[in-house]
């Protein structure tokens, strides 16, 4: 996996650096944020690092430009502000997550595992199958415009399904997701709202978006099938 490194901090860029490379990313790094925005829209980076306050350019104009052609790659931002309005506009602007100077590596690697195992992210407001859709805005889930009441585990459990069709995700990347945390193995649980949900979307209609891939995880089919 590729990983870019906007970062006008010779000290930050080099210790970032030697640390993803150690553990096996192939990373690239630049020090202006112009050259970062055209490095971002040249490659197809699996995730990008990006510091608030950068010469040319700064990180929030970089990361707006980066929204408007590339809605996918997962960004972490890096930021000296931490106030809850600084924090929000960020996200306002495209940021996926982001952390506050200075940090402590093993922190920002765990953050950085965790957007390249999400993968690319659909942010569209609504996320559409089939005749399934789910609104982001509103948080509703309808299925042949038939509204579906869902409880809050089983909106992230869809959504998280839904932003990854045709995708096979095991039961450790649901926790993880979901959940955001470590069951230690157990597991089950999954089944257990996964079995929930298809009772709510799929019971009755006929035809069926999750799947089971037996031995491996679950999954939303682009095509319904019977």
């Amino acid at each position: 996996m590729r990983i870019l490194i906007v970062e006008d901090e010779p000290k930050v860029s080099n210790f970032l650096q030697r640390g993803l490379v150690a553990e096996r990313y192939a990373v690239d790094v630049c020090a202006d944020g112009l050259e970062g925005l055209e490095m971002a829209q040249a490659f197809p980076y699996d995730l990008i690092i990006l510091d608030l306050l950068l010469p040319t350019l700064d990180g929030r104009e970089v990361l707006s430009r980066i929204r408007r052609t590339n809605q996918h790659v997962p960004v972490l931002m890096l930021t000296a502000k931490d106030t809850v309005e600084d924090k929000v506009k960020l996200f306002e602007t495209g940021a996926d997550d982001y952390l506050t100077k200075p940090f402590a590596f093993a922190e920002l690697l765990v953050r950085a595992k965790a957007l390249l195992r999400r993968g690319p992210v659909n942010r569209s407001s609504t996320l559409t199958v089939g005749d399934l859709e789910l609104d982001r805005l509103t948080q509703q889930v309808k299925r042949a415009g038939k509204r579906i009441d869902v409880t809050a585990k089983e909106y992230s459990l869809l959504e998280y399904l839904m932003q990854n069709v045709d995708r096979v995700l095991s039961r450790n990347m649901i926790i993880e997701h979901v959940w955001d945390q470590s069951f230690d193995g157990i597991t089950n649980i999954v089944d257990v709202y996964v079995r929930h949900l298809r009772s709510k979307v799929d019971s009755g209609a006929g035809t069926s978006y999750i799947r089971t891939v037996r031995g491996s995880g679950y999954m939303i089919r682009a095509r319904n099938e019977p």
